[in-house]
């Protein structure tokens, strides 16, 4: 599961950033060499606690909101190979979660990472979103079987984000 992994990495933060803020503590602060260490180590700590902490709530917000979920994706970036993750997917009107990477879109305003366009056939989905500077592709196996579910998917999609989605081939 996608918050499993980004809430452990969460969790083990917490637990240094306790463990070195008793350490120093615990030592002897009137040496001014292991004070300085420790508060450095405090200080580098408490920035990748933050930095975490930010991660967990966008992957939080991603999967309380997700419009799709599917199995594999297919990734291409402006002018490079694909990359394949077998991982599972979550769509959502804020980005998406493959694996525990995050894409964002939509949460910075017009000159932002948005999501451009969404196309759907029997097999898959196509999801192109990016910036000025930064286009990605994503190719997403849906799974559905029956048109009336890739409509469903493809109008709930377009209330949620504003993108409607070209459906081809049925």
């Amino acid at each position: 599961m996608h918050l499993r992994s980004i809430r452990r990495r969460y969790t083990y933060c917490a637990l240094l950033l306790a463990l070195s803020i008793l350490c120093t503590v615990w030592l002897d602060p009137s040496e001014i060499g292991s004070s300085i260490l420790w508060s450095l180590v405090i200080v580098f700590l408490v920035g990748l606690f933050i930095l975490q902490s930010q991660k967990l709530q966008t992957a939080k917000l991603i999967w309380d909101n997700r419009i799709l979920a599917v199995q594999s994706a297919l990734i291409s970036m402006s002018g490079r190979q694909m990359e394949k993750d077998m991982e599972e997917t979550v769509v959502s009107t804020f980005g998406m979660l493959i694996g525990s990477k995050i894409y964002r879109w939509g949460l910075e305003g017009v000159h932002g990472v948005r999501l451009h366009a969404a196309q759907m056939d029997k097999e898959r989905m196509y999801l192109t979103f990016g910036d000025a500077a930064q286009t990605m592709r994503v190719e997403l196996l849906h799974g559905m079987t029956q048109k009336q579910a890739v409509l469903d998917a493809a109008q709930k999609l377009w209330h949620e984000t504003g993108v409607r989605a070209e459906i081809t081939g049925w």
